[in-house]
């Protein structure tokens, strides 16, 4: 794996604000940055575009659309997307959403996520933007997302052409799942890989839990493994490291990208 496939999703190091995060990534050789709504609308969407254009950085992905089983998700979707044409970008990355009173069990939940993204998946489809379903592990399935296997995700992209939707393969949480070799397969044949996110499994797990996510080559992950199966499906495509973690956050955000650069290059 090279460095010309390398993003750093923003969350990595969010302690960055977005102008150092692109002064830095161009020091370093970085190309591809992954970007999150918020931080994005507080530096203004239009402003984020053109830095990010006049420094020559690719922005991989946007994080994150979804939620499809709560209120208002129709127009924050649509927001994403169109946020996504601004920023350049052609993924946004769905976090679908959990159980609600209105879908209170995990088969009437992932119906309403399929229902929710053929209404969506026009509009991006008309706007070039493709939609990544990121399936997250069980831990999440009550309350951020009923989408939980990779197999429960393609499920889902398989009724709608795949230039429209798609899936994130995301190994913090999908390495335990001994089916999601054969479903990379399965989505690399069918071309619906759309992103690719590492990020390694540490324990003992902090509380919470969702900020666990560890630095690359210090867990149970065998990482390379999974570079090597999305290579042989023919993925080419952008390979981005997204860390939730407080221990990486309370440190120098610059240490820290350079640390998960080294990592990504060895590991």
């Amino acid at each position: 794996m090279n460095l010309d496939r390398f993003s750093v999703n923003q969350m990595t190091v969010k302690q960055l604000a977005l102008p150092e995060l692109v002064s830095q990534c161009v020091r370093l050789g970085i190309r591809g940055v992954g970007l999150w709504r918020e931080p994005v609308q507080e530096y203004g969407v239009e402003a984020a575009a053109d830095l990010v254009r006049d420094a020559g950085l690719t922005v991989t992905t946007l994080c994150r659309g979804g939620f499809f089983t709560t209120e208002g998700w129709l127009d924050s979707n649509r927001a994403a997307i169109d946020e996504a044409v601004v920023l350049g970008t052609d993924t946004v990355v769905l976090v679908s959403g959990g159980l609600t009173p209105a879908h209170p069990d995990l088969p009437s939940a992932r119906a309403r996520i399929t229902e929710a993204i053929g209404e969506l998946a026009p509009y991006a489809g008309e706007r070039g933007i493709r939609l990544a379903v990121e399936p997250l592990h069980p831990m999440y399935a009550a309350d951020r997302c009923a989408v939980s296997t990779l197999d429960q995700a393609l499920d889902i992209a398989e009724h709608f052409p795949a230039e429209q939707v798609g899936v994130v393969v995301d190994t913090y949480h999908l390495w335990w799942d001994d089916r999601a070799p054969a479903a990379v397969e399965r989505a690399g044949a069918t071309g619906r890989i759309h992103s690719f996110q590492l990020a390694d499994w540490t324990t003992p797990l902090p509380a919470g839990v969702l900020n666990g996510r560890g630095q690359l080559g210090t867990g149970s992950i065998d990482l390379k493994a999974w570079s090597t199966l999305l290579e042989k499906t023919g993925y080419t495509g952008p390979v981005e490291v997204e860390l939730f973690n407080e221990e990486l956050w309370a440190r120098d955000g610059v240490e820290v990208l350079e640390e998960t650069l080294e990592r990504f290059l060895e590991v």
